[in-house]
C-alpha cells in the first residue's frame, strides 16, 4: 500500500526530485520506489522525453483506479482526528486570476492563524473546462470556477455572483455623460486566458448592428487597472475590482450582460479531508 501511494505522487508529478520533496522522502529513496513499481506492473511507467518524464499508456490507466482506492483505503482506515492548527498539508488550487486577486491575499492570512502548516499551491488557469478535468484526475484539489450541475463526481457549492461594469479613467472623454455612442466610440480591452478577440457581448453588439474596436487584448484581469490608467481604452471588467480603484469611473452597460455565479468544486470523495474543507470553507467566506 505504501508502494501504491508513492506510485500515485510520481504519476501526479511526472518527476522524481519533485514527488520525493513532496512525501518527504530522498531522491534516491524514491527513484528506488519507482523501480519497484516498474517491477510490480511489468511496465517503464514514466519513460524519459526531453528532459522530463512522460506516463506510459499504462501509467494513464492506472491514475484513475490507484486514486480510486487509496481514496476508500483512506476512509476504511479512518486516521485520527488531528486540530485544524496542527495539520500539515498542501493544497492545490485553481481559480482564474480575478479570483486569486480578491480572494488569494486574505486567504493566506487567515490560514496563518487558523491553520498555519497548510501551504497552498496556486495553478495556472486554462479555463473550466481543464478545472473540472483536473479536479477528477487528482492533479488540483479545488476550483472556482463556473460548474455546470449534474457531475455526480463534484460538490459544487456556489458561491458569489460578478457582476460586469464597463470602467475608465475618471479624466476620460467618454466619462462625461456616458452613452452607448460615447462607449463605441473608443478602443476596448478584452481579457481572455486563450487570446479570443470575440465574447459573447460582441455577438450581443452585432445583433444591435454594432461593433466595438479592440484596443488589445490581455490574458488576465491583473492587467487591466494600469493599462486604464495609462490608455484611453475602456474595459468591462468585474465591478468587485474596478469599483473601489481610486482615479476610476464605473458605470453599467448600455447594454444588458449578465451575471457570472461561481462555485466552488472538489471531489465528493474527498468529503472527509478536513485540511480541504477548512480550505473550501475559507475560501467561500472570502469570495461571498
Amino acid at each position: 500500500m505504501n508502494l501504491l501511494v508513492l506510485l500515485d505522487v510520481l504519476l501526479e508529478e511526472h518527476h522524481v526530485g519533485r514527488a520525493a520533496e513532496r512525501v518527504g522522502l530522498s531522491q534516491p529513496a524514491m527513484s528506488a520506489a519507482l523501480q519497484r513499481c516498474r517491477h510490480l506492473f511489468r511496465d517503464q511507467l514514466l519513460e524519459r522525453s526531453r528532459g522530463t518524464m512522460r506516463p506510459t499508456p499504462k501509467a494513464d490507466s492506472l491514475r484513475q483506479p490507484l486514486k480510486e482506492l487509496l481514496a476508500a483505503a483512506s476512509t476504511i482506515i479512518a486516521p485520527p482526528v488531528v486540530p485544524i492548527d496542527e495539520l500539515k498539508a498542501t493544497l492545490r488550487l485553481t481559480m482564474a486570476d480575478l479570483s486569486a486577486l480578491l480572494v488569494l491575499e486574505p486567504l493566506l492570512a487567515d490560514l496563518a492563524l487558523s491553520a498555519p502548516g497548510i501551504d497552498i499551491v496556486l495553478q495556472p488557469w486554462t479555463g473550466a473546462a481543464h478545472a473540472r478535468r483536473a479536479l477528477k484526475d487528482g492533479s488540483t484539489d479545488i476550483a472556482v470556477s463556473v460548474f455546470e450541475t449534474g457531475d455526480d463526481d463534484l460538490f459544487c457549492a456556489p458561491v458569489t455572483e460578478e457582476a460586469y461594469v464597463v470602467a475608465m479613467r475618471d479624466d476620460h472623454p467618454a466619462a462625461h455623460g456616458f452613452t452607448l455612442e460615447k462607449w463605441m466610440s473608443f478602443p476596448h480591452i478584452v481579457v481572455s486566458g486563450r487570446g479570443d478577440a470575440r465574447t459573447s457581448l460582441d455577438s450581443e453588439l452585432a445583433a444591435r448592428g454594432l461593433r466595438r474596436r479592440i484596443g488589445v487584448v490581455v490574458p488576465t484581469f491583473g492587467m487591466v487597472i494600469p493599462l486604464l490608467r495609462c490608455t484611453p481604452m475602456i474595459a468591462m471588467a468585474p465591478e468587485k475590482l474596478v469599483s473601489r480603484t481610486p482615479g476610476l469611473s464605473v458605470f453599467r452597460p448600455p447594454v444588458a450582460v449578465p451575471n457570472i455565479s461561481l462555485s466552488l468544486a472538489w471531489l465528493r470523495r474527498r468529503e472527509s479531508d478536513p485540511a480541504l474543507r477548512h480550505v473550501a470553507d475559507r475560501l467561500a467566506a472570502h469570495l461571498h
